[in-house]
Order: structure tokens, then C-alpha cells, then sequence
């Protein structure tokens, strides 16, 4: 039986202490708002009044918080209840520059730490599912490896760039937030079309879009914008869309559409549409 620790116990963060009292773990947890903590009685998590009294004791502390400024405070807060061997284990999304500062700040003061955040909502950390990246020493990580991998459906060890994990989490979430206001528009259109929104989700499905992002998305990496979709013919129908639209408000296109009239103007309109990611991209 592991003792464990758990800083912050929101949605995600009281799923994680849930699952981990389930395990067998003796868990302690400790939440800004009492209440959160309180409610995690049931499955045996023990509420502390601080974050210190919440660490003391514990092998590994997991961080689950909101954003970097919390994180440092809740960190300098749990200090003085710190074991010398507890591993600091940060699940929160973070500033990349802040997170290797913050690293190396760790090390420098002999704490154990490693950046380690996940794509995964309550449901999957209640059922050690989704995906959990690591950044941070080796020795460290293969120090807690098996434990990391009880909570997560995959765990990828992202190497000793301590900012790396919270870059790779930055990249998903953008694709997760800019495929949900694609998705947004998507429906208005159907809205506008008079088809039912479910119909339209369910042609989305013909599309195969982990070909698209291999296949186009590494042609925008190397900069290989060698026209099979024109961006002018990509535009004309992007103004299809808003014209579909009307007045009703939509959350990606509009600005999709004003940055395809900057390239056309820059004289890229016969290059691929995947000329988008233009200035992003590595070309020789």
C-alpha cells in the first residue's frame, strides 16, 4: 500500500484521488474549497487543512491545479511537509518557458519533479484511461513508471526537456479546441441548411482525419504546399460557408477566411490550402 497525495481536487483532480483510494492507496488530499475534498470521504480519501499536512508523509504528491501561478503557490505551501524522497508530480497544463524554469528551480533545490500531463477527462482517470505524458529526469520516471502507468490507458515518456510534455499538451488541446469550434460552425451550417445537426456529425465520419493530419499535416511541417486543393478554390468555398451562415455567429471560419485573403494577397493562392500553415513551416 502506497501513501500518495493529491493538490487540488476539481474534476479531474478528485477523479485521479477516487481512483487511487479504489487501487488501495492511502490517499490524502488536500482542495482550496473543503467541500471538494469532504466528498471524496466515501472512497476513503482523507481531507488535510493545508497543503503541507496533505503531503506529509506521502511518496509521490500529485498536482492537479489550475495554472502556473497556483502551482508555485501551492508547491512553496506544501514545502515544509515535504519528505526528502516524495516525487512532485505536476499534471497541471502550464506554460512551456514556466514549467522548465520552475524544473529546474526544483532540482536546484533538491526536489524530485516531473512535468506529467494528460488528455483525459474524469471519466477516463476514474478508469485508467486516456494518455499521460512525462518530462523530467529518466531515473526519476522509471522510479515511478509502474505506478504512473495504473492511472492511465498510456503513458509516454517524453525525455529529460522538462518543458516538453507541456508543449506536446499545448499542441493537443489546440487541436481538441480548434476541432470543437470547427465542429461549432459545422452545425450552424446545418442549422442554416435545414439538415439535422446529428446527420451532419455523422458524415463526418466518411472523413479519415488521422490521414489527413499524416499526410497534409507533414506536408505544412516541411513545407510542401504542392497544390491538390487550391487555397483560391479552398476560399471560394469557405465564402460558400458564410454566405451559408448568414448572420448566424460562427467561431472558426471567419477568421480561417481573413487569413486565406493575407496569403492570396502575399500571391500563394495556386499553392496547396495547407499553405495556411505557412509560416510555420520548415522549408529549406
Amino acid at each position: 500500500m502506497t501513501t500518495i497525495a493529491f493538490l487540488g481536487t476539481g474534476l479531474l483532480g478528485s477523479a485521479f484521488a477516487e481512483a487511487a483510494a479504489q487501487r488501495g492507496d492511502t490517499v490524502t488530499a488536500w482542495n482550496r474549497s473543503p467541500a471538494k475534498v469532504e466528498a471524496l470521504a466515501v472512497f476513503g480519501v482523507k481531507a488535510a487543512a493545508t497543503p503541507a499536512d496533505a503531503v506529509r508523509g506521502a511518496t509521490r504528491v500529485h498536482l492537479v491545479l489550475k495554472d502556473d501561478a497556483v502551482v508555485e503557490e501551492v508547491i512553496a505551501a506544501a514545502r515544509s511537509g515535504l519528505s526528502a524522497d516524495a516525487v512532485l508530480i505536476d499534471h497541471s497544463t502550464t506554460l512551456p518557458t514556466l514549467t522548465a524554469k520552475r524544473a529546474e528551480q526544483m532540482q536546484s533545490a533538491g526536489l524530485h519533479y516531473l512535468h506529467c500531463p494528460v488528455f483525459m477527462g474524469p471519466p477516463a482517470a476514474r478508469n485508467a484511461q486516456g494518455s499521460m505524458m512525462v518530462a523530467g529526469p529518466k531515473a526519476l520516471y522509471e522510479r515511478v513508471a509502474d505506478e504512473l502507468a495504473k492511472m492511465t490507458g498510456k503513458v509516454q515518456y517524453m525525455g529529460e526537456r522538462a518543458d516538453l510534455a507541456a508543449a506536446n499538451k499545448l499542441f493537443g488541446n489546440a487541436m481538441i479546441i480548434g476541432l470543437a469550434a470547427v465542429i461549432a460552425d459545422v452545425l450552424t451550417l446545418a442549422q442554416a441548411s435545414d439538415v439535422d445537426g446529428t446527420d451532419a456529425i455523422a458524415l463526418l465520419g466518411m472523413l479519415d482525419l488521422n490521414a489527413m493530419v499524416k499526410g497534409r499535416g507533414l506536408n505544412m511541417a516541411n513545407g510542401n504546399f504542392a497544390p491538390s486543393f487550391e487555397l483560391t478554390m479552398a476560399r471560394k468555398d469557405v465564402s460558400l460557408m458564410l454566405d451559408t451562415a448568414g448572420t448566424r455567429p460562427l467561431s472558426a471560419l471567419p477568421a480561417i477566411a481573413a487569413r486565406m485573403d493575407q496569403l492570396i494577397a502575399q500571391g500563394h493562392g495556386a499553392e496547396d490550402a495547407c499553405v495556411l500553415g505557412f509560416d510555420a513551416s520548415r522549408r529549406g
